[in-house]
């Protein structure tokens, strides 16, 4: 199986280029700092496998997974990032990605990763595939757009418009605007009127 790496940070990539290597059946043919080196000669390398990061310099990597698609539409790309951030994870998962580990899940899990994409998996780090269990199990209003159903989701769950923006990296004022128009579709004129309905 050959892989490629893409990661900014030198010395995580040259510990995963090791133990991958070591690994029987699997060899890294290319790992690049960044997209626009990896872009231009990853039809060459044809690898079956990549390994990238999110945040980059440059392009970042939601925007390579769908360069790289276009590019070679059967590759497997698994996103390996310190970000568990929901949105991080759908987009890489909407551009292409067909795994998530988080970099904190040790180089251990990236073997396993590898081998689980062999048996037709879809790897993923246990707090990532619960994310994604738990966003299909959320209640969807559809008279509210998708960003709006989010924001409705994490005011279910307490949290404040303060760490609502955070995580959606957001201005708080434009969680305020969500909220209003939140409040006026389900015709609803407080928090608490809106979470006994959403519940």
């Amino acid at each position: 199986m050959k892989v490629v790496l893409i990661e900014d940070y030198e010395v995580l990539r040259n510990s995963l280029k090791e133990i991958i290597n070591q690994e029987d059946g699997y060899e890294i043919v290319g790992d690049f700092e960044s997209y626009e080196l990896a872009l231009p000669i990853i039809n060459s390398l044809n690898p079956d496998v990549i390994l990238t990061d999110i945040t980059l310099p440059g392009i970042n990597g939601i925007e390579g997974i769908k360069q790289i698609k276009l590019i070679l539409p059967n590759v497997a790309i698994i996103v390996v990032s310190v970000h568990e951030n929901s949105q991080y994870v759908f987009d890489a998962l909407c551009a292409g990605a067909v795994g998530y580990l988080t970099k904190n899940s040790g180089k251990q899990k990236v073997i396993e990763a590898l081998q689980q994409l062999k048996a037709g998996g879809a790897p993923m780090s246990v707090n990532i595939a619960r994310m994604v269990v738990e966003s299909f199990q959320q209640k969807q209003y559809n008279e509210l757009t998708e960003r709006e159903n989010e924001v409705l989701n994490l005011l279910s769950k307490g949290k404040s418009y303060a760490s609502i923006a955070d995580e959606l990296f957001l201005s708080i004022n434009t969680i305020k605007t969500h909220v209003k128009n939140i409040y006026e579709k389900l015709q609803v004129s407080s928090k608490e009127e809106l979470i006994n309905k959403y519940n």
